[in-house]
């Protein structure tokens, strides 16, 4: 396949599939961790001698270099073409893997990561730029969603290439059995086969995207505002029969001639540039707000406090997964046909709806929980508590076993620091440890960067490692009925397949569509990275507040939040279905194109 066989239809298919491949590594970047962290927990920590804290910075390294990517990614795709940023998004993501697969360290593993997340924050930032910028207004949507549906299936591929790994460990475990073998070495080697395989994997996506990459063409509205007109007409031609490539060369020349003639004079701070900038990084919030990641990453603990037991835990978090992906595909068709304002208010009050279904159902088994703190704190030794919960102490803590399995949820804190863990009576003689190394956790190098520099999201471990242990809530009662989790398992597959329709597909034709051309790419940059603040902030405080609160409270605030998002989407957010970016953008300028 060759650039000149690839016109017409055939190329904007083409354009579709290795942008939509963008979406699959995004989506991949995101999940592939949680499938291998179980092997790379009981393989690299053991070989590695990796402490706790290096482990976390691990997993979280994608995220710190998806931060740092979207600060330049619009400004890079400005300096140097839509098409070499997606290249680079795709050559570093290729590279990353095998960094990662050949790893025999902490620093190549925390590297490869790192790369992963730079790859993330340009892909998420580039790719949804590059198809507004060449897809015609009754394309955009499709084109735009098709991102959105592969980001769902790479988090579906993730989970079944983790799945497929765990099938290969169990195998090799039996196997060493069966031939009376050391089960401990083969199973220590099946792990670390299994979790660089699963990045092994993920080579052949990130191959695709970036040879493909070499087909595209450069955005034509980039290349015009280089001056490069001839350029921009061929890559219109590329798509487009010749007279609608000349009309809409003609209609962005006119756009760009317009904005190069206000940008001298026009400040940035104007209405323009100002209202569609806001109510983007606005759309992007409330989606993070919605609790939409905190959901899908503790779907099974989520499950399991509503009830269901850890198998139907598992299978409906399955469930959640391929409903989201599936209910995309729907969207993917709906998005031009309904618009995306009447998407986004159909989403956004579905899961309301949703979300305060669960938080009233939460609210129901956790008005039955008792305080347990001033008992508990009869058995704190110094800073420190140790107990054995079993039947005897069960009954002693007051748990009535006439009314089922109980469950006890601990939250406690040492200065700055806290933690939160749930026990179950029906898991058999368990232990609840409380200790300050367990829980103050040893300083880190951005921790205290941040910390010279006057800013503190991190705990300070020196102001926590004198403080005395707080209890700050232990609440006890009966492990709700299975009745009750699969009503709560019901209520989080609408909020999924509500979000799946609606913001899931909307955010990425926010993101690109509401931009107008003078700000487009840095202000892109900075909504994602607001988008990104904001689910990491929701991640950070998730289980401290269940842990102290229930999870009603999660639920309410996460309603209220997206009570918020229904109001913007039917009270200041335009229809951008079927209209170019320039009318878009005249029509924040206060004028009709």
């Amino acid at each position: 396949m060759t650039a000149a066989t690839l016109q017409g239809p055939r190329y904007m298919r083409f354009l579709l599939f290795i942008a939509g491949m963008g979406g699959l590594l995004y989506g991949i970047d995101i999940g592939i961790i949680a499938g291998a962290l179980p092997y790379l927990e009981s393989t690299a920590v053991a070989a590695w001698k990796l402490s706790a804290q290096q482990l976390s910075f691990i997993v979280a390294a994608v995220l710190l270099g998806s931060v740092l990517s979207s600060l330049f990614a619009g400004a890079l795709a400005d300096a140097i073409g839509r098409k070499p940023a997606m290249l680079m998004a795709g050559a570093l993501f290729t590279l990353s893997i095998p960094v990662i697969a050949l790893a025999d360290g902490y620093v190549p593993l925390l590297m490869g990561r790192l790369l992963q997340g730079i790859s993330g924050g340009l892909i998420g930032v580039v790719v949804p730029l590059y198809l507004a910028e060449c897809l015609s207004a009754d394309r955009r949507g499709r084109g735009t969603a098709m991102f959105q549906l592969l980001l769902t299936i790479g988090l579906v591929v993730a989970a079944l290439i983790g799945l497929v790994q765990a099938r290969g460990v169990e195998a090799a475990s039996a196997a060493a059995q069966a031939a009376g073998g050391d089960v401990q070495q083969a199973l220590f080697v099946a792990r670390d086969q299994a979790w660089r395989s699963i990045f092994w994997m993920s080579l052949a996506p990130g191959l695709v995207f970036t040879l493909g990459g070499l087909l595209l063409t450069e955005s034509p509205r980039w290349l015009l505002r280089r001056g490069r007109s001839d350029a921009a007409l061929a890559a219109l031609r590329r798509s487009l029969p010749e007279p609608q490539a000349n009309e809409t060369l003609a209609a962005i020349a006119a756009s760009s001639s317009a904005s190069a003639a206000t940008s001298t004079t026009e400040p940035l701070l104007s209405r323009r540039y100002v209202l569609p900038f806001l109510l983007a990084c606005l759309v992007l919030a409330c989606t993070q707000a919605t609790g939409i990641n905190s959901v899908l990453a503790y779907a099974v603990t989520i499950l399991n406090a509503a009830g269901l037991p850890g198998s139907m835990a598992n299978w409906a978090d399955v469930a959640i997964k391929l409903l989201n992906a599936a209910v995309t595909v729907l969207a993917v068709s709906l998005v031009d046909r309904k618009g995306r304002k009447f998407l986004l208010m159909l989403g956004s009050g579905g899961i309301a709806l949703s979300l305060l279904g669960a938080a009233l159902l939460f609210r129901s088994a956790e008005g039955e929980l008792h305080d347990m703190a001033p008992a508990l704190a009869a058995h704190q030794q110094g800073d420190d508590l140790s107990l054995t919960l079993d039947a005897a102490q069960w009954r002693a803590l007051g748990a009535d076993p006439a009314t089922g399995a109980q469950m006890l949820t601990v939250a406690w804190s040492y200065g700055e620091f806290s933690n939160v863990q749930t026990l179950r009576s029906d898991a058999g003689p368990t232990r609840l440890n409380i200790r300050r190394s367990d829980t103050v956790q040893p300083d880190n190098v951005i921790g205290a960067l941040f910390r010279r520099l006057h800013l503190n999201p991190f705990a300070d471990p020196a102001a926590s490692a004198q403080a005395p242990l707080r209890i700050d809530s232990a609440r006890l009662g009966p492990v709700p009925g299975a009745a009750h989790g699969i009503w709560t398992a019901a209520c989080i597959l609408a909020f999924v397949a509500f979000f799946a329709v609606g913001p899931g597909v909307c955010v990425w034709l926010a993101l690109s569509e509401l931009m107008p051309t003078r700000i487009r790419s840095n202000g892109m940059s900075i909504a994602l990275l607001v988008n990104q603040f904001v689910s990491t902030s929701i991640a950070a405080v998730f289980l401290p507040t269940v842990g102290r609160h229930g999870y009603a409270a999660m639920f309410f605030f996460w309603a209220g939040c997206t009570l918020v998002f229904f109001l913007v989407a039917a009270r200041l957010l335009p229809e951008t279905k079927g209209r170019t970016l320039e009318e878009i953008e005249g029509f924040f300028a206060g004028r009709r194109g």
